[in-house]
């Protein structure tokens, strides 16, 4: 009897240690991830084929971890985009600022403060990102971009936490770009899903203007930004409006400008060869020539532009413009006819 009911609290015993190890490996497998450790599982760079996006803010957030780690600042943030903090942002921003970018000293001392007093921000910002589940669009977005562009791109893009914003995303050079992740002008679910293909587009498209006559006037510029904002709806595959692919205006503003499309035309045309910059097609704010105009003015002419020429000259022809004159664009687009017909 005794045997028998040792062997029976022995297999209880087991059971129960069986049934709260399964329990305790089901709430460790459900138990969500911590913040920084969902940060750094992200990696540090994405490179597919050529183009190279280095997620800085992952290295400027987990220098703050424990403590402040400057070394992780220097080696992960400063030095993998070199060439952007020295040439780029130790530039536009005035030789009173220079030295916060283009010297060791400076990356790490401004590293130091700009996360802990922006944290909440930051903080948004990053788990935004990680939602986005980042490293997966990012490698689908530049293969698709890759196998739709006939021109291959090479560049470095950093995406990254600035003590200083005015780039939102852009940059000065091929391998000196950036997307501002705390640049509160611009919602970061767009400007790295949608804004990301666009920017591409302008760096497959601008080397080959080099030989443009036009290459300085408004209407290269229109024409730029137009097929920027026209390749990001075709990304996109009817996903995204037409209104959403230039500068996320509204299906209201987009209206507006549809309703107005002749005066428009008519009355911007003759700055089309202006290359001051400063000019109503370019700065409407400004000039007024629209005072009810809604944002993007000159991104939705171009857009309206490249469309007409894919209308009238069959739906691949949009790659004819990477190696088209600006002139020729609108010539062939018969878009001056459709604005007579209006």
């Amino acid at each position: 009897m005794y045997k028998y009911t040792y062997t029976f609290l022995i297999m209880s015993v087991l059971l129960f240690s069986k049934c709260t190890s399964d329990t305790t490996t089901i709430q460790e497998t459900e138990t969500p991830m911590g913040f920084f450790d969902q940060i750094n599982n992200l990696p540090d760079s994405v490179n597919v084929d050529g183009i190279t996006i280095r997620n800085l803010f992952k290295n400027q957030i987990l220098a703050h971890q424990n403590g402040y780690d400057s070394a992780l600042i220097v080696d992960k943030v400063y030095k993998s985009h070199q060439a952007f903090w020295d040439n780029c942002y130790g530039m536009i921003f005035g030789e009173e600022n220079s030295y916060k970018f283009k010297t060791i000293t400076g990356m790490i001392e401004w590293n130091r403060t700009l996360y802990p007093k922006n944290k909440s921000l930051f903080d948004e910002r990053a788990k935004t990102l990680i939602n986005l589940q980042l490293d997966s669009l990012l490698k689908t977005n530049l293969k698709k971009f890759n196998e739709l562009v006939p021109y291959k791109v090479e560049s470095k893009i950093g995406i990254l936490f600035t003590p200083l914003v005015g780039i939102g995303f852009g940059g000065c050079d091929k391998d000196q770009f950036c997307i501002e992740l705390n640049n509160t002008d611009y919602e970061i679910d767009y400007l790295i899903e949608i804004g990301l293909p666009h920017e591409l587009n302008h760096l497959a498209y601008e080397p080959l203007r080099e030989n443009d006559p036009k290459i300085e006037t408004a209407l290269a510029q229109v024409i730029d930004e137009g097929f920027a904002c026209y390749f990001a709806w075709l990304f996109f595959e009817g996903r995204i409006s037409k209104y959403e692919a230039v500068s996320n205006m509204s299906e209201d503003d987009w209206n507006w400008f549809i309703n107005n499309e002749k005066a428009i035309f008519v009355n911007l045309k003759k700055y089309f060869d202006d290359e001051s910059g400063d000019n109503p097609i370019l700065r409407n704010n400004k000039f007024k020539l629209f005072p009810d105009a809604p944002q993007g003015l000159a991104y939705w002419i171009g857009f309206r532009i490249v469309e007409k020429y894919v209308e009238k000259n069959g739906k691949d022809s949009w790659k004819n413009l990477y190696e088209m004159n600006v002139e020729d664009v609108l010539k062939e687009s018969g878009y001056e006819e459709y604005i007579r017909e209006l």
